[in-house]
Order: structure tokens, then C-alpha cells, then sequence
């Protein structure tokens, strides 16, 4: 097999996200329910986002963070997502170059703005998300580029993607680029509300496709219909070659089948904004596994990961995230 140029190859919504602080009485005027994820379409977005406060804008999407706190460790990433050639796609392609994430995507001329995120984050520390998916949403089989797919250690699908049929389609192509090459596949089930949505697709997604399931409690035992996480992990195990699933305070744990990781939270002085936790956690863990380290170091980088994003605003890391881990790690 030939070697990897890149670690990891992402696949996801290419979103700008746009954060601002708020507090409950902004989220009862807007009507928005707190601490979830809703969908809206372009005039929602429109009237959101006159309507929000001073904001940081900055490319996102949950692969798209992932990638750039891999870069952030030093390792080397490639992502494909669609943005149009508007304002926000020139943010999103430029923010995501400039960390270092090679991405090789030209902008769609037609069809939908770029999609963006609005962020709504309480004082503690929830996030209120309104999506608009804008053009990201049309990703479809043609946008899979064999090469960059082939040349990934490990190909990492963002389920928030799942909506349309074309996406489904986007994703099998990858997975099979990706092991025809000899390569891994990780899928994360992204949200509860995704799972819920196209529990079904996950499930063939997942016992047919992929190698690796991101997921955190809720959304792991929503697609196994199970109150039961012990329950939720086992019809899972055999499924994946591994399953690495966080329990917010409980930190984490990282299944195969022959070994159960259990991996504490890194402690932090305060938590601002859990905005980008998971896609954090998932770049510690994917960077572990790509540089070769055991199961346990490698969740405990994700840990540490997750716990510099959600120190401060904003879904990326703030300080060299490589730096970090060297110094937790001794």
C-alpha cells in the first residue's frame, strides 16, 4: 500500500459558523429552544442572524473542526465540502487553508448561499444552534475525489451530512474509495436529532461501510432503540472495528472487540462553551490512532483536546493544541 499523504480526510458540511453570546430572555424572544439543534431555511437565517449580537465568524461544520484541531497536533488533513462563491464561502475556504486543512474544493456557481451556523451561547455555557444547510447540503458522488480519498489513513464522514439521498450516495462512494485503497473508514452520528432522522441509513451505514463510530450517549443508544448504554455498546462491538463514544463529565470510552478503554475527563478551571467539544474529542482520538498510539493515549488526547475548546468561545482551538498535549503527556 502506498503511503498516506494525509492522516485524515474529512467529509462534511462546509458551514461558516457565527457565535455570539446571549442569555435566556434573547432565546424566549427569538423562539428558539435552548441547548438544540433546529434547522431553518434562508429567511430564517436571514432575520437570525440580523437580530443576534456582536458575533465571531469563522468556517466550521463539524468535520471541518475536526480537521483543524488535527492540524493544530500536527497532523495532515484534507477536506471536502461544498461552498458557494459568495462571501461566506471566501471565509470558509480561506479560515480553513490558514490552519492548515488542504482543501481542494472549487465553489459551486449556482444553487444555494453558503451555509452557515448560528450560534446562541448562554451564560452556562449551552448552545442554541440554528442551521441553515445552504448548498453544503448538495454535496453528492461527484464531489468525492478518488485521489484525495485514497490518499487518507482514514476517511471521516460527519452524519450531520445524512439529509439528502445524493449525500447518502457521496458517502458509500467514499467508503469504498477508501477501503479499496486499503484505508479506514470513521463515521460520527453528529446528533441525536440525526440519528432519529435516518436511523435506518445509520445503521446500514455503519454495519456495512465503516470501521470506526463517533458517537456520544444519547445518540449511541437512539440508534439502537435502548435505554441501556451497556445494551447500545454491545449490539454495536462487532459491528466496528472501534467504537469511541463520550459521556460528557464521565469522560469517554473507546470499545473493540476484545478491549473497553475508559478514558476520565480532563479537569477544566471553567467551562465557557461546549460549542465543538465532540469534533475535538474526534480529533485527538483520529490523530492517536493515525500516529499509531494505544487506545488509551489516544482518548486521552482527545480529553484533552475537547477540554481546550470548551475553555473559551468558538469551536477551534485557541493555543497549539500539539503543545499542549506534549505538556499534559509529559
Amino acid at each position: 500500500m502506498a503511503e498516506a499523504r494525509f492522516d485524515v480526510v474529512g467529509v462534511g458540511n462546509a458551514i461558516v459558523d457565527v457565535i455570539a453570546r446571549t442569555d435566556e430572555n434573547d432565546l424566549a424572544r427569538l423562539d428558539l429552544n435552548k441547548g438544540t439543534m433546529t434547522l431553518i431555511d434562508d429567511a430564517q437565517a436571514q432575520w437570525l442572524y440580523s437580530e443576534m449580537g456582536a458575533g465571531q465568524e469563522t468556517s466550521g461544520g463539524s468535520a471541518a473542526n475536526t480537521l483543524a484541531g488535527i492540524a493544530s497536533l500536527g497532523g495532515k488533513g484534507a477536506y471536502i465540502g461544498k461552498v458557494r462563491n459568495d462571501q461566506l464561502g471566501e471565509v470558509f475556504s480561506h479560515d480553513l487553508r490558514a490552519v492548515g486543512v488542504e482543501y481542494p474544493m472549487r465553489p459551486a456557481t449556482e444553487g444555494p448561499a453558503t451555509a452557515q451556523c448560528l450560534i446562541f451561547v448562554t451564560p452556562d455555557a449551552d448552545r442554541t444552534m440554528q442551521t441553515f444547510l445552504g448548498v453544503s447540503m448538495m454535496l453528492n458522488p461527484d464531489d468525492i475525489d478518488p485521489e484525495t480519498v485514497g490518499d487518507g489513513q482514514i476517511t471521516y464522514l460527519e452524519g450531520y451530512l445524512f439529509d439528502r439521498d445524493e449525500a447518502k450516495e457521496a458517502f458509500v462512494k467514499a467508503a469504498e474509495l477508501a477501503h479499496a485503497a486499503g484505508r479506514r473508514v470513521a463515521l460520527t452520528l453528529s446528533d441525536p436529532f440525526c440519528v432519529d432522522r435516518h436511523r435506518a441509513s445509520f445503521r446500514n451505514m455503519v454495519e456495512g461501510h465503516v470501521d470506526i463510530v463517533f458517537a456520544n450517549r444519547d445518540e449511541i443508544t437512539s440508534l439502537y432503540e435502548t435505554d441501556s448504554f451497556d445494551d447500545a455498546i454491545g449490539q454495536l462491538v462487532g459491528k466496528v472495528d472501534i467504537a469511541a463514544v463520550t459521556r460528557s463529565e464521565e469522560g469517554s470510552v473507546i470499545v473493540t472487540a476484545n478491549e473497553v478503554v475508559e478514558i476520565p475527563a480532563e479537569p477544566v478551571d471553567k467551562v465557557v462553551d461546549t460549542t465543538g467539544a465532540g469534533d475535538l474529542y474526534a480529533a485527538g482520538v483520529l490523530y492517536g490512532l493515525t500516529q499509531g498510539y494505544e487506545l488509551a493515549v489516544a482518548g486521552r488526547i482527545g480529553s484533552i483536546c475537547a477540554a481546550e475548546v470548551i475553555s473559551h468561545y468558538g469551536a477551534r482551538p485557541e493555543e497549539s493544541l500539539a503543545e499542549l498535549v506534549r505538556e499534559k503527556l509529559g
